[in-house]
C-alpha cells in the first residue's frame, strides 16, 4: 500500500536566472491573440518539481488570472528548441492539496502562454496486478470521484455544455505512449482513472469497489485538469506514473517507504525522459478537434452575455462571439 502522497516529486528548488516577467492575462487584447504577450510557450507541462532540470535559457513568469493566482509562477525554457511552461502542480515545496489547487488560475494561464498542447505527470496507484510499479499508463477514460471541486470557466450568465465523452486528446495522447517506449518505459496504453477528493488514500473497501467498476489507477488531479484543459480547447494527455499497489493489494509484505521514494525517484527519471521526446514529437499544425471544442457548445445567444462575463471569458470565447 502507499505510504506517502503519490504525487511528492521533490527535487532542490528551482532559482530562475532572471526576475520574473509578469504577464497580466485577463487584460490581454480581444480575441486573446498571443502576438502581444512577450513570453510564449507552444506546450506546457503540469507536473512535479522534478522537470525544472529539463528546461534551458529557464526564466520564471507569473501570471495573473481572472480566476485568482496560478499554483506558482510558470517556468519557460527550452527542450531541444520547443518552448515549454513548466507549472509545478503543488507549488515548489509540495504546499497545496490536491482540492486546494487552483486548476482553472492554471490551465487559464497555460491558454494565456499561447500553449497548445498539455502533458500531465502524475503519480498514481495501481488497481490492477498488470500495472506494475514504474510502470507508465496513458488513459483515455476518467472517472469522477471529487466532490466540490470548481470545474468551469464558464457561468456567470453564459452555458457552455462542452463534449467530454472522451476527456483525453488522442493525438497527444499517441505521442505520448510512443515517446514512453522510445524511453524504454513499460507503456499501457488505455485505461481509466479515477480521480478521488482525497487528500486521504481510499479504504480498503472503496479501492475494491474501484477494481469491479472497471477502473485501473487512481489519483487526485487529473479530472478538473482535463475538464478546464478541454474548455480551454487545449490538447491535454496524461503520463500516470505508477508508484504502488492501492491498498486493495495484498502482497507477501506491505511496500516500505524506502520502496515507495525509490519507486518515485525512478519515476522522475522516466518522465524526464518521456517529456524531452514528446515535446518534439507533437506536430504544432494541431488536426484534432480540442482546437475548435468550444465552438458549437455555446448555448447562450452572444447577445444575452453579459458585457462583464463577455471581457473576463475573451481569452475562451471572445473569437465565437465577433
Amino acid at each position: 500500500m502507499r505510504s506517502l502522497p503519490s504525487v511528492s516529486w521533490t527535487v532542490p528548488a528551482f532559482v530562475p536566472a532572471s526576475r520574473p516577467c509578469i504577464l497580466r492575462a485577463a487584460q490581454r487584447p480581444k480575441g486573446g491573440s498571443v502576438a502581444a504577450v512577450t513570453e510564449s510557450a507552444s506546450v506546457g507541462v503540469i507536473g512535479g518539481s522534478g522537470f525544472y532540470e529539463l528546461l534551458e535559457n529557464a526564466r520564471e513568469v507569473v501570471v495573473e488570472t481572472p480566476f485568482g493566482p496560478p499554483s506558482d509562477s510558470f517556468f519557460l525554457g527550452e527542450i531541444d528548441g520547443v518552448t515549454v511552461a513548466f507549472l509545478p502542480r503543488h507549488a515548489r515545496g509540495h504546499r497545496i492539496l490536491p482540492g486546494e489547487i487552483n486548476y482553472r488560475a492554471n490551465i487559464w494561464g497555460m491558454k494565456a502562454l499561447g500553449v497548445h498542447y498539455v502533458l500531465s505527470a502524475s503519480a498514481v496507484g495501481s488497481l490492477r496486478e498488470h500495472l506494475e510499479p514504474l510502470h507508465v499508463v496513458v488513459p483515455d477514460q476518467l472517472f469522477d470521484r471529487t466532490k466540490a471541486r470548481p470545474s468551469t470557466f464558464f457561468g456567470e450568465g453564459v452555458v457552455v455544455h462542452m463534449g467530454f465523452a472522451d476527456p483525453f486528446c488522442p493525438y497527444t495522447s499517441k505521442v505520448v505512449v510512443e515517446a514512453g517506449r522510445a524511453a524504454g518505459a513499460t507503456v499501457h496504453e488505455g485505461g481509466t482513472y479515477v480521480c478521488i477528493e482525497g487528500p486521504q488514500f481510499s479504504t480498503r473497501a472503496e479501492s475494491n469497489v474501484y477494481r469491479q467498476l472497471g477502473f485501473d489507477i487512481i489519483g487526485m488531479t487529473n479530472l478538473q485538469e482535463a475538464k478546464l484543459a478541454r474548455e480551454a480547447e487545449l490538447c491535454y494527455a496524461t503520463m500516470a506514473m505508477v508508484t504502488d499497489y492501492d491498498v486493495w493489494y495484498e502482497g507477501e509484505e506491505d511496500v516500505t517507504l524506502e520502496q515507495v521514494l525509490e519507486n518515485v525517484r525512478r519515476n522522475v527519471a522516466t518522465a524526464q525522459a518521456i517529456v524531452r521526446r514528446a515535446v518534439v514529437a507533437l506536430d504544432q499544425q494541431r488536426d484534432c478537434t480540442c482546437r475548435h471544442a468550444v465552438e458549437s457548445a455555446i448555448n447562450t445567444p452572444a447577445d444575452l452575455i453579459p458585457a462583464a462575463t463577455k471581457q473576463k471569458l475573451d481569452l475562451l470565447i471572445g473569437k465565437y462571439l465577433a
